[in-house]
């Protein structure tokens, strides 16, 4: 995984330094929103890159937490009300439609676990979880055309390996400012069923075996619900500062599973962009 996140940023960081484009003259960007950047000025190519910290858990339901680099940005083309954008490792495609209305398709990859993701050998004995591919649809809906409080639902589906994850969500962003800066916040739950739930949470009765955990074999059902805040400053005209912050809470039957070492996830992370 971290090879394939050095070989995107080597990568974007070609295409920004070879990469020639007029920008049109400076409009609002596509949504006003922290959290949905639009790095093009209005239309043609934009191009944003920087590097992250997190720091987060080690794994999902993990008491462990861990620092890690990441590159930050996005390589994106915008046309009218639609862009396209290449972030990290995902692909996405997003609309707005009557002023009102938000749309987006996204193919992404979901990270894996590995034994050594635990310093402390809590999954000693238990299988790893590969990488997956999947595909996601995204609809919100904002009560006013310059979305401070909207609604949304976003569904991601994989293979058997990841099955099916859905939220349900409601944001808010304050202040008035139409440029893509300020906060906004975002509270969410999330469905998921039983393939999602064993692949983060499950233990099969041969990783009881070998690891000595109770079997544990989830219903698909509620999830989490958690808090999502996004901060973005424009320092100057190409430098940006992107904070954020999350807590996660368990559902009862994930907080029963031993892999769940805490009834919650937190997350911090801070990036700096360059706007090209």
């Amino acid at each position: 995984m971290r090879k394939l996140k050095l070989i995107t940023i080597i990568v974007m960081a070609m295409i920004a330094l070879n990469l020639t484009a007029a920008h049109a003259e400076e409009v609002a960007p596509l949504f006003p929103l922290p959290f949905t950047p639009d790095f093009t000025r209005g239309s043609g190519w934009g191009i944003a890159l920087g590097l992250g910290v997190e720091y987060e858990t080690a794994y999902a339901g993990s008491d462990e937490y861990e620092f890690e680099l990441d590159p930050a940005g996005a390589i994106q083309w915008r046309k009218g009300n639609h862009l396209f954008s290449w972030e990290g490792l995902e692909l996405s495609w997003t609309t707005r439609q009557k002023d009102q209305w938000y749309i987006q398709v996204e193919l992404g990859l979901d990270d894996g676990r590995d034994e050594d993701d635990s310093d402390d050998g809590r999954l000693d004995g238990l299988d790893e979880r590969d990488d997956e591919f999947t595909g996601s649809g995204e609809v919100r809906y904002a009560f006013d055309g310059e979305w401070r409080n909207y609604i949304g639902t976003r569904i991601s589906v994989g293979g058997s390996d990841f099955g099916t994850l859905g939220f349900i969500f409601a944001g808010h962003r304050f202040g008035s400012r139409q440029d893509g800066g300020g906060t906004e916040a975002i509270l969410y739950a999330t469905f998921a069923d039983s393939d999602n739930l064993n692949r983060d949470f499950g233990i099969s009765p041969s990783e009881a075996t070998t690891s000595g955990l109770a079997e544990t074999d989830l219903d698909s059902g509620y999830r989490s619900s958690g808090l999502r805040v996004v901060d973005r400053r424009f320092v100057s005209e190409h430098i940006q500062i992107v904070s954020g912050l999350e807590l996660e809470y368990y559902s009862s039957d994930v907080r029963d599973s031993p892999i769940a070492r805490e009834d919650f996830a937190a997350e911090v992370e801070l990036a700096i962009l360059y706007h090209f």
